[in-house]
């Protein structure tokens, strides 16, 4: 199946931090899909724009070997790549005094679309949108993009919010997540609102408990100083698996527009109740055995012999409004798990009157819902077992990969990181973070961390490539549960 494809207007890109990790592994390859897809204009212009002293030749260069890395199977027409490296500029600028920034005004294009992508480190973010601003390069059609993290806590995400309020509109500020632009988390609001099938279902009548699992098989690697100021908690809970918990347990908004759906994902995170201390499992991923060299342990990764920085956490969650009143919600993450998996288990309440006897054991509805790698959807049914021999039951499931049933054939997913870059262009704030939503996420968040502080808690150790620890299968069993598999 072929999507639509519905081409945008010229414009102007700026990504500061044009050298940076991300631009090279994401932002530059989504644009350049983009570009081959046909969606974007010769005449629209990407402005990279960072410290180093580079002309644009050279930087090209590096473009060039970013698109061989990571789109290493480009189904592009001979001089595609000669098209979109012509596209390409370069401005070396000091993000926190002058220079450069006059060169970079030479550089912006008339009165169309400009977006500045802030791909930097949080300290930046303030100085960048008060040197735009004050150097003339906020219009009406101005937009800027702020990675995460956004902000420590709530003390200093109301105070960035602050700053970028007073040289932005919130209809211009783009707060990026890209768990967002997957097509499957996309699919969660078509799958609940768009079929008759599961919305009377979703609700405390009829779902046991829902999981979150967002797992990775990678350690901290060379994050490891921003990462052990943050921790699972702050890195991935607070805003990734946030926003998938938003996303499955909001109510139907009035009309799909960005404010009528953000409106509905704040009254979830407005109606979480406190989270319980024994509620909550941190854990620490210890060297793989056998493996140290190429696999230490979280201290040794952060060269912090006595870190206490959690790489795992999974904790319970309850949502006090009357469609989730009394259904738990699990969510775990962690790093260096034996998988590379995100998932969401929607687990449906048995039968109310088994009929079939105790020898056809218990069997329950699972809706899965696979964020990555392998984007599908499976619903698990219970059927009978083939054969003679009485009414034996057994679950099997209707699967289906979206790579199989609607990608064209040889053609890899859209990612994430092109659907949210041309919704930023076409101007569409759906599927990105409104101020007030990142300041009531932290605003359940704090009182955790700051729980666990007082307390002292220290991380439970766990094994790399496990599941995580034992203390997290404890907190399902308590309640006579047990998390899904993690599967690749």
């Amino acid at each position: 199946m072929v999507s639509r494809l519905i081409p945008v207007d010229p414009f102007d890109l700026v990504i500061f931090g044009g050298t940076g990790d991300l631009a090279r592994r994401k932002i530059l390859p989504a644009l350049f899909r983009r570009f081959c897809a046909g969606q974007m204009s010769p005449d629209t212009q990407i402005i990279a724009a960072a410290r180093s002293a580079l002309d644009t030749a050279t930087y090209r260069g590096f473009v060039t070997e970013a698109l061989n890395e990571f789109v290493p199977n480009r189904a592009c027409e001979e001089g595609t790549l000669a098209g979109f490296l012509a596209i390409i500029d370069y401005v070396a600028i000091d993000a926190t005094g002058k220079d450069g920034w006059e060169t970079l005004v030479e550089r912006i294009q008339g009165n169309r679309v400009r977006a500045f992508y802030f791909s930097v480190g949080p300290s930046l973010f303030a100085p960048l949108a008060e040197r735009i601003n004050s150097y003339g390069l906020s219009t009406q059609t101005s937009r800027i993009v702020v990675e995460k993290p956004f902000g420590h806590d709530l003390t200093s995400a109301r105070a960035l919010n602050a700053i970028l309020a007073d040289n932005f509109d919130e209809s211009q500020i783009y707060r990026i997540d890209h768990y967002l632009g997957k097509e499957t988390v996309q699919n969660l609001m078509a799958i609940r609102f768009g079929n008759m099938l599961f919305e009377p279902l979703w609700n405390s009548q009829y779902v046991d408990h829902i999981q979150i699992t967002v797992a990775e098989s990678v350690g901290v690697g060379g994050r490891g100083g921003y990462y052990d100021r943050a921790g699972a908690m702050r890195d991935m809970m607070q805003n990734h698996l946030m926003q998938l918990l938003c996303l499955i347990a909001m109510e139907p908004p009035a009309k799909f527009d960005p404010d009528a759906v953000r409106d509905e994902k704040l009254k979830v995170i407005r109606a979480l109740d406190p989270v319980q201390p024994h509620h909550i499992v941190r854990g620490q991923y210890n060297a793989a055995p056998g493996d140290e060299d190429a696999h230490p342990s979280y201290r040794e990764a952060v060269e912090d012999p006595r870190s206490t920085t959690e790489s795992y956490i999974a904790l319970k969650a309850h949502i006090s409004n009357w469609r989730w009143a009394n259904t738990p919600f699990y969510l775990r993450t962690g790093k260096r798990l034996v998988a590379r998996s995100s998932v969401i288990n929607v687990m449906f309440k048995d039968a109310p009157h088994a009929i079939f006897g105790q020898e056809a054991g218990r069997h329950a509805n699972v809706l899965s819902i696979r964020l990555q790698p392998n984007e599908g959807i499976t619903l698990k049914v219970t059927i009978k077992e083939p054969g003679p021999g009485g009414m034996r039951l057994l679950d099997v499931p209707l699967d289906m990969s979206f790579a199989e049933a609607l990608g064209a054939e040889g053609e890899d997913p859209p990612d994430a990181y092109e659907r949210l870059i041309v919704d930023v262009i076409r101007g569409n704030q759906t599927l990105f973070m409104r101020g007030d939503e990142v300041e009531a996420a932290w605003g359940w968040t704090d009182p955790i961390i700051a729980g666990w502080q007082a307390r002292g808690d220290v991380p439970k150790p766990y094994d790399s490539g496990s599941t995580g620890p034992g203390d997290a299968e404890l907190l399902m069993k308590r309640d006579g549960r047990k998390w899904q598999g993690i599967n690749p």
